[in-house]
């Protein structure tokens, strides 16, 4: 199994056009990047980013999605050619949905994950710690996690559910800058997670990591051939990739949350790389987002063993194994979706 790159396109302004069988970057008439199309699965532009028809019909016509997100990461339009995949799948997906039962399996399973991978996520801050007060708390909230994964097994219904996994992203989010280091904490102090649009720099780095982590995740349902729109934890609305949503969830703080604590902590991401816009909205700047989707894209390409296949993969690959395990599950060939929770 191949990963093909996604390429992401931040710097406003920029012109995606084809030349023969080459995408190429302009700025001001100035070529910036040439890449060979069969080099690419998808391209993602942030902001105003222009892109000539001949592209677009291209990327059409070989099944690379085109994904417009505005600059602060939020989607907005998503071009693509037919609509691939098992059709006997997705009729499977659409009759699992009206079972309670199923989904409340899929929806505990995709919140387990979510938990245990927060909780490692603390419990190595508190490893990491140089201080027996952060040390103390982030503990505290990680024992917290365990309650928690004991009340989900026990819980009867959807609402239970996420009552749960909301109850626990609160106590999570308060404690995540604790993480930060001491002489960069006040900076990246978050006061609860906040969204359309980010009100302060933790928030505005999570956002955006959170936007290229969905989109991965939906061409990850789409190459299974289940529809992203029919979720079984996230409700169904028009336009929301809900079956996508389901599965970010035990991916937050695997590709988004550790390597935005990483980024910080390692003065990759600094408090000037954000500006503040009328009305409180906060949004990096663009050199920032550059290196943001670099070392998102070099985090994608490390190894982690799978814990169900027990054998390495590019951490990129594993969104695509979740949606073929998830896929399964679907079909009746698999007793339960077992999330992905690395050691």
């Amino acid at each position: 199994m191949q990963l093909l790159n996604t390429l992401y396109v931040t710097l406003p302004d920029s012109y995606l056009h084809l030349d023969n069988d080459t995408l190429r970057v302009e700025i001001e008439h100035e070529t910036r990047l040439r890449i060979p199309l069969h080099h690419l699965s998808s391209v993602v532009c942030f902001g105003h980013v222009m892109v000539s028809p001949i592209l677009m019909h291209r990327l059409a016509d070989e099944g690379k999605s085109l994904v417009l997100l505005d600059g602060n990461g939020r989607f907005k339009a998503r071009l693509e050619g037919p609509v691939s995949g098992n059709v006997l799948l997705r009729q499977a997906q659409h009759r699992r949905v009206a079972s309670a039962d199923f989904c409340l399996a899929v929806a505990k399973s995709c919140i387990a994950g979510k938990l245990k991978n927060c909780r490692q996520v603390l419990l190595r801050g508190a490893r990491e710690s140089g201080r027996d007060d952060d040390n103390t708390a982030l503990a505290a909230v990680a024992e917290e996690f365990a309650r928690a994964l004991g009340r989900l097994e026990h819980a009867a219904d959807l609402d239970g559910v996420r009552g749960i996994e909301g109850d626990a992203a609160k106590r999570y989010f308060s404690v995540l800058s604790l993480i930060v280091r001491a002489d960069a904490r006040v900076a990246f102090t978050m006061d609860g997670r906040t969204r359309r649009p980010p009100l302060d720099r933790m928030n505005a780095l999570l956002s955006f990591l959170y936007s290229m982590l969905m989109n991965d995740l939906r061409s990850a349902v789409e190459s299974v051939g289940l529809d992203p729109q029919l979720g079984f934890l996230h409700a169904v609305r028009p336009g929301r990739a809900a079956l996508a949503l389901d599965l970010m969830e035990e991916f937050r703080p695997l590709l988004a949350d550790r390597l935005a604590l990483t980024l910080i902590n390692r003065r990759q991401i600094n408090a000037d790389d954000f500006v503040e816009r009328p009305g409180g909205a906060t949004v990096l700047k663009d050199e920032a987002r550059k290196a943001v989707v670099t070392a998102y894209q070099e985090r994608k390409q490390e190894d982690v063993t799978h814990p169900l296949l027990e054998s390495t993969v590019g951490f990129g690959l594993t969104s695509f194994v979740q949606a073929r395990l998830l896929a399964r599950f679907v079909r009746g060939d698999a007793e339960i979706y077992l999330p992905f929770t690395p050691k």
